[in-house]
Protein backbone atom coordinates (compact mmCIF):
# COMPACT_ATOMS: atom_id res chain seq x y z
CA UNK A 1 0.00 0.00 0.00
CA UNK A 2 1.50 3.61 -1.15
CA UNK A 3 0.37 6.79 0.63
CA UNK A 4 0.68 9.79 -1.50
CA UNK A 5 0.95 12.66 0.93
CA UNK A 6 0.40 16.42 -0.94
CA UNK A 7 1.66 19.84 1.41
CA UNK A 8 3.05 22.81 1.01
CA UNK A 9 5.90 22.06 3.54
CA UNK A 10 7.28 18.43 2.56
CA UNK A 11 10.26 19.14 4.92
CA UNK A 12 7.68 18.67 7.53
CA UNK A 13 7.51 14.87 7.04
CA UNK A 14 11.39 14.48 6.55
CA UNK A 15 12.38 13.26 10.35
CA UNK A 16 9.10 11.48 10.69
CA UNK A 17 9.47 9.10 7.43
CA UNK A 18 12.62 7.99 8.97
CA UNK A 19 12.12 7.07 12.94
CA UNK A 20 10.48 4.22 14.60
CA UNK A 21 8.25 1.24 13.12
CA UNK A 22 7.14 3.53 10.20
CA UNK A 23 10.81 3.41 8.94
CA UNK A 24 10.84 0.16 8.82
CA UNK A 25 7.69 -0.58 7.29
CA UNK A 26 9.13 1.62 4.59
CA UNK A 27 12.22 -0.33 4.26
CA UNK A 28 10.69 -3.59 4.40
CA UNK A 29 8.52 -2.93 1.55
CA UNK A 30 5.84 -3.43 3.35
CA UNK A 31 4.47 1.08 2.88
CA UNK A 32 5.01 2.94 0.86
CA UNK A 33 4.97 7.28 1.38
CA UNK A 34 5.60 9.56 -1.15
CA UNK A 35 5.38 13.19 -0.37
CA UNK A 36 4.59 15.51 -2.87
CA UNK A 37 5.83 19.62 -2.75
CA UNK A 38 2.19 21.03 -4.30
CA UNK A 39 4.03 24.51 -4.89
CA UNK A 40 6.33 22.55 -7.59
CA UNK A 41 2.73 22.67 -9.80
CA UNK A 42 2.51 26.42 -8.93
CA UNK A 43 2.91 27.95 -12.83
CA UNK A 44 3.79 31.36 -12.14
CA UNK A 45 7.71 32.92 -11.01
CA UNK A 46 7.11 33.23 -7.12
CA UNK A 47 5.06 29.15 -7.16
CA UNK A 48 1.72 31.39 -5.25
CA UNK A 49 -0.51 28.50 -4.33
CA UNK A 50 -2.91 30.87 -1.89
CA UNK A 51 -5.15 33.84 -2.87
CA UNK A 52 -7.58 36.23 -1.18
CA UNK A 53 -10.86 34.73 -0.53
CA UNK A 54 -14.07 35.80 -2.58
CA UNK A 55 -16.53 37.31 -0.72
CA UNK A 56 -13.88 39.01 1.46
CA UNK A 57 -12.64 37.95 5.40
CA UNK A 58 -9.31 37.50 7.01
CA UNK A 59 -7.11 34.74 6.15
CA UNK A 60 -6.16 33.39 2.52
CA UNK A 61 -7.37 30.09 0.58
CA UNK A 62 -4.97 27.42 -1.21
CA UNK A 63 -5.69 27.99 -5.15
CA UNK A 64 -7.11 25.31 -6.87
CA UNK A 65 -4.75 25.36 -9.88
CA UNK A 66 -1.44 23.56 -8.52
CA UNK A 67 -3.86 21.13 -5.93
CA UNK A 68 -5.67 19.41 -9.32
CA UNK A 69 -2.42 19.56 -11.10
CA UNK A 70 -0.36 17.81 -7.99
CA UNK A 71 -3.98 15.19 -7.94
CA UNK A 72 -3.57 14.50 -11.72
CA UNK A 73 0.28 13.77 -11.88
CA UNK A 74 0.41 11.75 -8.78
CA UNK A 75 -3.48 10.64 -8.28
CA UNK A 76 -4.97 7.71 -10.50
CA UNK A 77 -8.46 8.35 -11.83
CA UNK A 78 -11.21 6.99 -9.23
CA UNK A 79 -8.49 7.06 -6.37
CA UNK A 80 -9.26 7.51 -2.91
CA UNK A 81 -8.09 11.60 -2.12
CA UNK A 82 -8.80 12.03 1.89
CA UNK A 83 -8.86 15.81 2.58
CA UNK A 84 -7.83 16.17 6.18
CA UNK A 85 -9.96 18.86 7.60
CA UNK A 86 -11.19 20.23 11.24
CA UNK A 87 -14.89 20.18 9.15
CA UNK A 88 -14.03 16.32 7.87
CA UNK A 89 -15.91 13.24 9.95
CA UNK A 90 -13.94 12.29 13.43
CA UNK A 91 -11.52 10.13 12.11
CA UNK A 92 -11.25 6.75 14.15
CA UNK A 93 -10.04 3.21 14.54
CA UNK A 94 -12.94 2.23 12.63
CA UNK A 95 -11.54 4.72 10.20
CA UNK A 96 -8.10 3.49 9.58
CA UNK A 97 -9.30 -0.04 9.10
CA UNK A 98 -11.19 1.08 6.01
CA UNK A 99 -7.93 3.17 5.08
CA UNK A 100 -5.59 -0.09 5.37
CA UNK A 101 -7.69 -2.27 3.41
CA UNK A 102 -5.05 -2.56 0.54
CA UNK A 103 -6.16 0.27 -1.94
CA UNK A 104 -3.20 3.26 -2.27
CA UNK A 105 -4.90 6.67 -1.31
CA UNK A 106 -3.90 10.33 -1.37
CA UNK A 107 -4.14 12.72 1.67
CA UNK A 108 -4.51 16.28 1.02
CA UNK A 109 -2.82 18.52 3.56
CA UNK A 110 -4.92 22.12 3.67
CA UNK A 111 -3.33 24.96 5.11
CA UNK A 112 -4.33 28.71 5.49
CA UNK A 113 -8.58 28.81 5.61
CA UNK A 114 -8.56 25.69 3.39
CA UNK A 115 -8.35 24.83 -0.27
CA UNK A 116 -10.68 25.90 -3.02
CA UNK A 117 -14.08 24.00 -2.64
CA UNK A 118 -14.26 23.00 -6.45
CA UNK A 119 -10.97 20.80 -5.54
CA UNK A 120 -13.07 18.92 -3.24
CA UNK A 121 -15.87 18.48 -5.37
CA UNK A 122 -13.78 17.23 -8.44
CA UNK A 123 -11.55 14.95 -6.61
CA UNK A 124 -12.00 14.41 -2.74
CA UNK A 125 -13.52 11.54 -2.01
CA UNK A 126 -13.65 11.74 1.81
CA UNK A 127 -12.70 14.29 4.17
CA UNK A 128 -11.27 13.17 8.00
CA UNK A 129 -10.73 15.49 10.86
CA UNK A 130 -8.49 13.68 13.68
CA UNK A 131 -9.90 15.82 16.56
CA UNK A 132 -12.80 18.56 17.65
CA UNK A 133 -9.61 21.46 17.39
CA UNK A 134 -7.85 23.41 14.83
CA UNK A 135 -4.24 22.83 13.98
CA UNK A 136 -2.14 25.28 11.78
CA UNK A 137 -2.14 22.80 8.67
CA UNK A 138 -3.00 18.81 7.73
CA UNK A 139 0.19 17.89 7.77
CA UNK A 140 0.36 16.73 11.46
CA UNK A 141 -2.95 15.04 11.11
CA UNK A 142 -1.49 13.37 7.93
CA UNK A 143 1.25 12.21 10.63
CA UNK A 144 -1.54 10.87 12.79
CA UNK A 145 -3.37 9.12 9.89
CA UNK A 146 -0.47 7.76 8.18
CA UNK A 147 0.56 6.01 11.58
CA UNK A 148 -2.41 4.96 12.51
CA UNK A 149 -3.20 3.12 8.72
CA UNK A 150 0.44 1.73 8.75
CA UNK A 151 0.35 -0.23 11.79
CA UNK A 152 -2.74 -2.09 10.48
CA UNK A 153 -0.89 -3.33 7.58
CA UNK A 154 -0.02 -6.82 7.69
CA UNK A 155 3.63 -7.70 8.87
CA UNK A 156 4.21 -3.82 10.45
CA UNK A 157 3.59 -5.45 13.83
CA UNK A 158 2.47 -8.45 14.96
CA UNK A 159 -1.58 -9.27 15.20
CA UNK A 160 -1.70 -10.20 18.58
CA UNK A 161 -0.29 -6.77 19.57
CA UNK A 162 -2.98 -5.00 17.39
CA UNK A 163 -5.94 -7.29 19.39
CA UNK A 164 -5.39 -6.36 22.57
CA UNK A 165 -4.79 -2.63 21.91
CA UNK A 166 -7.23 0.42 22.87
CA UNK A 167 -10.22 0.40 20.44
CA UNK A 168 -9.63 -3.56 18.81
CA UNK A 169 -12.29 -4.36 20.95
CA UNK A 170 -14.81 -1.56 21.84
CA UNK A 171 -12.62 -0.92 24.67
CA UNK A 172 -9.55 1.11 26.11
CA UNK A 173 -6.64 -0.61 26.72
CA UNK A 174 -6.09 -2.13 30.45
CA UNK A 175 -3.21 -1.13 32.28
CA UNK A 176 0.64 -2.54 31.87
CA UNK A 177 3.52 -3.28 34.34
CA UNK A 178 7.04 -4.06 33.97
CA UNK A 179 9.96 -4.51 36.79
CA UNK A 180 10.45 -3.55 39.18
CA UNK A 181 8.11 -5.50 41.12
CA UNK A 182 7.83 -2.78 43.50
CA UNK A 183 8.21 1.11 42.28
CA UNK A 184 7.88 3.59 45.02
CA UNK A 185 5.96 1.52 47.23
CA UNK A 186 3.24 0.76 44.46
CA UNK A 187 3.14 -3.03 43.54
CA UNK A 188 2.16 -4.68 40.44
CA UNK A 189 -1.27 -6.27 41.09
CA UNK A 190 -0.72 -10.21 42.41
CA UNK A 191 -2.67 -11.24 39.90
CA UNK A 192 -0.16 -10.43 37.27
CA UNK A 193 2.50 -12.31 39.06
CA UNK A 194 0.34 -15.47 39.44
CA UNK A 195 0.87 -17.03 36.10
CA UNK A 196 -3.06 -17.93 35.88
CA UNK A 197 -3.64 -17.19 32.38
CA UNK A 198 -7.31 -17.37 32.65
CA UNK A 199 -7.14 -14.92 36.30
CA UNK A 200 -4.79 -12.48 34.19
CA UNK A 201 -7.14 -12.70 31.14
CA UNK A 202 -10.14 -11.68 33.37
CA UNK A 203 -8.14 -9.02 35.01
CA UNK A 204 -7.02 -7.55 31.95
CA UNK A 205 -10.84 -7.36 30.76
CA UNK A 206 -11.82 -6.07 33.95
CA UNK A 207 -9.78 -3.28 34.03
CA UNK A 208 -10.51 -2.45 30.09
CA UNK A 209 -13.91 -1.97 30.94
CA UNK A 210 -13.55 0.38 34.01
CA UNK A 211 -11.46 2.31 32.36
CA UNK A 212 -13.65 2.54 29.18
CA UNK A 213 -16.66 3.27 31.48
CA UNK A 214 -14.15 6.17 33.19
CA UNK A 215 -13.23 7.67 30.47
CA UNK A 216 -15.12 6.77 27.17
CA UNK A 217 -18.60 5.66 28.43
CA UNK A 218 -19.82 6.29 25.05
CA UNK A 219 -18.06 3.39 22.99
CA UNK A 220 -19.72 1.26 25.37
CA UNK A 221 -22.70 1.89 22.89
CA UNK A 222 -21.07 0.01 19.98
CA UNK A 223 -21.90 -2.89 18.84
CA UNK A 224 -17.91 -4.24 19.43
CA UNK A 225 -18.29 -5.52 23.08
CA UNK A 226 -18.55 -9.26 23.50
CA UNK A 227 -21.40 -10.18 26.22
CA UNK A 228 -18.77 -10.88 28.90
CA UNK A 229 -17.11 -7.12 28.63
CA UNK A 230 -21.26 -6.00 28.37
CA UNK A 231 -22.22 -8.03 31.55
CA UNK A 232 -19.02 -6.58 33.33
CA UNK A 233 -19.66 -2.69 32.20
CA UNK A 234 -23.54 -3.11 33.58
CA UNK A 235 -21.72 -3.97 36.87
CA UNK A 236 -19.73 -1.75 37.34
CA UNK A 237 -21.90 1.24 36.07
CA UNK A 238 -24.17 -0.42 38.91
CA UNK A 239 -21.81 0.35 41.80
CA UNK A 240 -20.18 3.09 39.95
CA UNK A 241 -16.76 3.92 38.68
CA UNK A 242 -15.22 0.95 39.47
CA UNK A 243 -12.40 2.45 41.98
CA UNK A 244 -11.40 -0.51 44.08
CA UNK A 245 -11.78 -3.29 41.97
CA UNK A 246 -8.33 -4.78 41.79
CA UNK A 247 -8.51 -8.54 41.75
CA UNK A 248 -10.22 -11.37 40.09
CA UNK A 249 -11.35 -14.01 42.30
Amino acid sequence: MTVTILTLFPGLFRGYLESSILARAISRGLVGVKVVDIRDFAVDKHHVCDDAAYGGGPGMVMKPEPIAAALEATTAPGARVVYLTPAGRLFTQRTAHGLAQGRDFTLLCGRYEGIDQRVIDSFVTDEISIGDYVLSGGETAAMVVVDSVARLVPGVITGESLKEESFSEGLLEYPHYTRPEEFRGMRVPEVLLSGHHEKIRQWRLLKSVEKTVRYRPELLDSGDLSAEARDLAGQIRKEGDGHGRDEVT
